[in-house]
């Protein structure tokens, strides 16, 4: 979490007196890998690091932002219809319209905000801005909205504002997490229910690749389209009614690529309800092999991964760690690693030479623990 007397003092210097603090934060997803727009599960945590901001109503309809990270402010009247034109600020703008849509009476406010999400490891630093000015203007101007509709008021942002056809996953786990919990989001229906995470002798590691390959075409709306050919073969709404026995009879009218992604697909609904037995019993390894069976499919059938993902992950099978898979959308970004601690500084230091050796870059190990859902600080 960043200094918050940092960004108290940056309130104090840009526009005097003191604020409310908040916090919301970024979020890892331990298995359930391109299942969201499939209809099936999902199995996200809330993370350490996040985005924290320092707001004040100011009694005006003007809303004043200083960016902390980017050194740079924005100023905006909230019943402008436009807005600004500055990307990093739209999305608050998004979020203080979508609330004003959904009766909240947000009015003017001053804010000073920043966070530690590293950016491009796929750990949501935009949910965790949505969802900390979610909650804290829908608490200071007295809405009544609960988690999950803040959730969707981000979700709606990234799609009006931002132009980003976002699943709902990430945040809502960024208003949903709680310390010691995984959740499990069935992206059909919006339920959820919360898994125990408390493994005393694992740790969780994201090994940022540091790169990120450019496509040609829409690789996304490619494996989208394969999906809802399946499925509209199979007569089902999404992929995850697809049975197995369904899908093998569907095969000889599937192009191996359609019936490799309807594979991968059905596989990932079965693993993450592996995943959620297996916690129950306290079977971190069982998590672990899960973990490596998700890449596998990833790789060899859904086809999003990379030679530097892949790498990563065969060099943690070799050093014995329990799980690792690419996490994400793919063709770069991080893998996420269940490693035992005794391994732990083993593996940290040896990946990074090799990976180095290998690819000539440095690759960025990030630590991440499980955390609580957005909040008030102060």
């Amino acid at each position: 979490m960043i200094d918050t007397d940092t960004l108290r003092q940056a309130f104090v210097h840009h526009f005097g007196g003191e604020g409310f603090v908040f916090f919301a934060p970024g979020r890892i997803n331990l298995i359930g890998e391109h299942t969201d727009y499939n209809g099936g599960f999902v199995f996200p945590g809330a993370v350490t690091q996040g985005i924290t901001a320092v707001i004040h109503p100011n009694q005006g309809a003007t809303v004043n932002l200083f960016a902390a990270d980017l050194q740079r402010r924005c100023t905006f009247d909230v019943n402008d219809s436009e807005g600004p034109a500055d990307i990093n600020f739209r999305y608050v703008y998004g979020v203080v319209r979508e609330l004003i849509a959904a009766g909240v009476a947000v009015g003017g406010f001053d804010a000073v905000y920043g966070g530690d999400v590293p950016l491009g490891a796929g750990m949501s630093s935009s949910a965790a801005l949505e969802s900390c000015f979610a909650f804290a203007l829908c608490t200071l101007f007295g809405g009544h909205l609960d988690r999950m509709a803040l959730a969707r008021i981000g979700q709606a942002t990234e799609h009006k504002y931002v132009g980003v056809k976002c699943g709902i996953m990430d945040q809502f786990a960024s208003m949903h997490g709680r310390e010691g919990s995984l959740m499990r989001l069935d992206c059909r229906n919006g339920q959820f229910e919360y898994f125990p995470w408390q493994p005393k002798d694992y740790q969780l590691l994201l090994i940022n690749s540091c790169v990120k390959h450019e496509l040609v075409g829409s690789p996304y709306n490619e494996r989208r389209a394969s999906c809802e050919r399946v499925a509209a073969l199979a007569g089902v709404e999404t992929l995850r009614d697809c049975s197995w026995e369904k899908l093998e009879t569907l095969r000889p009218q599937l192009s191996d690529e359609d019936y490799r992604r309807a594979r991968y697909v059905l596989g990932e609904v079965d693993r993450v309800l592996a995943v959620c037995e297996a916690l129950q019993k306290d079977d971190y390894e069982e998590v672990g092999r899960q973990m490596y069976l998700t890449h596998e499919g990833l790789s060899r059938d859904y086809a999003v991964s990379c030679p530097e993902l892949d790498f990563l992950v065969d060099e943690a099978r070799r050093m014995g760690v329990s799980g690792a898979r690419l996490m994400g959308g793919g063709f770069g970004g991080c893998t996420i690693n269940l490693v035992r601690a005794e391994l732990y500084d083993r593996f940290l230091d040896e990946v990074q030479r090799t990976y180095r050796t290998r690819f000539g870059i440095d690759c960025q190990p990030i630590p991440v623990a499980i955390s609580d859902g957005a909040k008030r600080l102060q």
